[in-house]
Parts: structure tokens; C-alpha cells; sequence
């Protein structure tokens, strides 16, 4: 895996739009040597127009700012977001950028999906909220419910190494950002990380050296359960290996609580999700959806000791395809408290899924279905990734000209 747990950190959950955006965008105008920002979506909104705010504040007081985005998901910003960026000294890149066919956009796969921030080397942002109004309550029903959190100490050079080597290529090769951040220590005369504080690692995926290493740690995790497994993950349809985990913790005792979507934003997810929904609950599985609006976290905790937050869905995009980055800590304190607050929704805004009891010839023809669409939908990374038309994606600068 490409992490390395180090102790002696701050972590501050920080819940939707609402306690997200204050802290993140303080510590942007805060900034007095360097912003690293990476985010799968920005628009020209009420909220891209407070992060660009903050940005040129940052850049205006002598700061160096690079902002990392997405193609697909920040397409058509327009001249008057991006220029005054640029005319500040705003470095702009865009990740894959956007392709159209008749105007709908098309190179939707291998997304670059992170959304971190790291200022000044002091503090940075991990989760799963982007630049746009639907992570506040005030969008309406439709608007998100998700995590990020807020990191101060070592890991901070982590994260900071990693965003620093993306701006030369969006893939590091194997270690690359890790020997930077271990350089780094060496040359402040660093030794060894001690002290109070949590212990976390920064974990991403790739698609060069790291495919599995979020999957990983969460499987690690899972089969070391004692008591609960508690996941709350918006796009649910893991690999057979993640699903024979989930099935075996609670063969043996342990309550396996997956919080999945009621009111998904995209509806052909949650039909996918629907196809495991037996297999799990027929194992001791017990499954929840959120109701109340659309669930957009990533977020997991396991016997109050174990927790992670990020952008990682449990899809085969995520874990198969895009770019993305979690923070896993293992701290009692930051565990039990992100648990509390998602068992609150659980008891207040969830309705646990029991299935029905079919005749033999539906049970049957539901399980035949099931297994033809799973291993369909599992085996398309695997094509993507064979086929042809892949290639390594590109990093672009953004002019301040309006997209065609």
C-alpha cells in the first residue's frame, strides 16, 4: 500500500457544505506561502464565487496557488471566473478535460476525483464535498449529505508531497510523493514522528502502482472486526472480495450496518446497489437508506477504533478507475464521534430495508439477474482498462478563453 501511518495528528470531522466551506475557505484567504487545491467539481456558483474570493486573496498576498480540477466535472467555466485567477498568478490545470458529442459530455470514466486542500504545509482537507451550492442545506431537498475532515500535524507533509507531485503528473510513479515527504523530514532534521495525537495514513489510488490500496485497507479493516461495521457510502457495489468480508463479519458476530442511499441522485446507482441487497441480508447484513436527501459521503468506522473519510465510493469507478484519496485513522476518539453522528441519522432518517418473500420462480430469476449484472458491471474496469481507446490521461493548463 502506499501509505505510512504516522502519529501525533489534530482531526477535525467537519459535516456538509455547512461546516465544510467556512473552515476551508478561512484557511485559503488565511494563506501566506501556498495553496494546493485538487476538486472533481467547481462551478460559478454562490459557493465557487466564495472559494475564487478566497483563492484571490491568497494569490494577492503573495501566495502560490495551484488548483487541480476535473474536466468532466468542472466543464464551461466561463472567462469571468478564470481570468482574474490567471491575471492573479492562479495556476489553473485542468485534469482530462472535457469531451462532447453533440454536446452531451462523454469521457465521463478515469476521473481524476479527489478533493483535497493543503495550505501553507500547516493544514489540509480530505473528503468528499465539492465546489458547488447542492452540499448546503439552503439548495433544497435535493441537497447532499456528506464529510470531510479538517487534518493539522505530520500528515500534513503527506498530503502536501502528494499534491506537489501531481502538479507535475496527475499518476506519481510508485513512491514518488512519499520519498518527497520523507526528504522533506530529513532536511528539517526530522527523525521520527512522536507524539499525542491521532494515528492516520493517507491512502490513494491509481491507476499505475495503487489500483487496490483503499480497498485494501478497508478489507483489512473489515476482517479484523470485533464488534460493529458501520459503513455510510453513497455508490455501493464493491468487488466479490469486499462482499465475502461484509458476509463472513457477520457470520461471526459482528453487526455489519451498511447507510446507503433512500433518495439517490442518480438512480441507476441505487438499482445496482439493489441487486446485493438479498445476498448481504440473507448473510446478517443489516442495510439502511437514508431518506431524508441524497447521502454523498464516504465515510466508515469499525469497533470505535478504526475510521477513514474521503472521496472513494465502493463502486467500480472509484475503486477501479478514478483518481481519489481517503484519510484512514485509527483513533477512538475521532471514530466514536463520526459514528455518533451517523448513527444519528440512522435512527432519525432511515428506513432498514427488509426483503420481501418471493415465490421460488421470482427467487430464482431475482438471483440469475443479480449475478449476470454484477459480474457485468464488476468486469467493466477490467475492459476499460484493456481497451484500446485508453490512453494516459492529460493535465492541460486553462486559459481564461471560454471553452468551445
Amino acid at each position: 500500500m502506499n501509505s505510512h501511518w504516522v502519529p501525533g495528528n489534530k482531526l477535525t470531522l467537519l459535516e456538509n457544505g455547512e461546516g465544510y466551506y467556512p473552515r476551508v475557505f478561512e484557511a485559503i484567504a488565511s494563506a501566506e506561502k501556498e495553496v494546493l487545491l485538487e476538486t472533481f467539481i467547481l462551478f460559478d456558483d454562490k459557493v465557487g464565487r466564495q472559494l475564487h474570493e478566497a483563492l484571490l486573496k491568497a494569490a494577492h498576498r503573495g501566495a502560490k496557488v495551484h488548483v487541480l480540477m476535473d474536466g468532466w466535472g468542472s466543464p464551461d467555466l466561463p472567462a469571468s471566473f478564470t481570468k482574474p485567477l490567471l491575471d492573479a498568478g492562479v495556476q489553473l490545470r485542468a485534469f482530462e478535460p472535457v469531451q462532447r458529442v453533440l454536446g452531451a459530455r462523454v469521457n465521463l470514466l478515469r476521473r481524476m476525483h479527489n478533493k483535497i486542500v493543503v495550505v501553507d504545509g500547516k493544514v489540509a482537507f480530505v473528503g468528499g464535498i465539492n465546489y458547488s451550492i447542492d452540499h448546503l442545506m439552503e439548495y433544497g431537498e435535493l441537497s447532499k449529505q456528506d464529510y470531510a475532515v479538517e487534518v493539522e500535524g505530520p500528515l500534513v507533509g503527506q498530503i502536501q508531497a502528494f499534491c506537489r507531485a501531481n502538479i507535475e503528473s496527475p499518476q506519481p510513479a510508485r513512491g514518488q510523493w512519499l520519498r518527497r515527504w520523507r526528504a522533506a523530514l530529513r532536511r528539517q532534521g526530522v527523525e521520527e514522528l512522536t507524539g499525542d495525537g491521532a494515528l492516520a495514513a493517507f491512502v490513494t489510488r491509481d491507476n499505475n502502482a495503487h489500483r487496490t490500496d483503499i480497498e485494501r485497507h478497508y478489507r483489512a479493516a473489515i476482517r479484523s472486526a470485533r464488534k460493529r461495521i458501520l459503513i455510510a457510502n453513497a455508490y455501493f457495489f464493491p468487488g466479490y472480495r469486499f462482499l465475502r468480508d461484509l458476509r463472513r463479519a457477520a457470520r461471526r458476530g459482528v453487526q455489519v450496518d451498511l447507510f446507503l442511499q433512500g433518495r439517490p441522485d442518480m438512480l441507476w446507482v441505487k438499482r445496482a446497489s439493489e441487486l446485493l441487497y438479498r445476498h448481504l441480508i440473507r448473510a446478517g447484513v443489516r442495510i439502511y437508506e437514508y431518506n431524508e436527501r441524497p447521502l454523498h459521503g464516504k465515510v466508515a468506522v469499525i469497533d470505535d477504533q478504526w475510521a477513514t473519510v474521503g472521496s472513494s465510493n465502493l463502486d467500480p469507478t472509484s475503486l477501479s478507475l478514478n483518481l481519489e484519496a481517503n484519510v484512514v485513522v485509527r483513533d477512538e476518539a475521532f471514530a466514536r464521534h463520526l459514528r455518533e453522528r451517523i448513527d444519528d441519522l440512522l435512527e432519525t432518517c432511515c428506513q432498514r430495508v427488509e426483503l420481501p418473500v418471493p415465490g421460488r420462480l421470482r427467487s430464482a430469476w431475482i438471483v440469475v439477474r443479480s449475478m449476470v449484472v454484477f459480474h457485468a458491471l464488476r468486469r467493466f474496469p477490467d475492459w476499460m482498462r484493456q481497451s484500446s481507446s485508453v490512453r494516459t490521461p492529460r493535465v492541460v493548463p486553462i486559459s481564461a478563453e471560454p471553452s468551445a
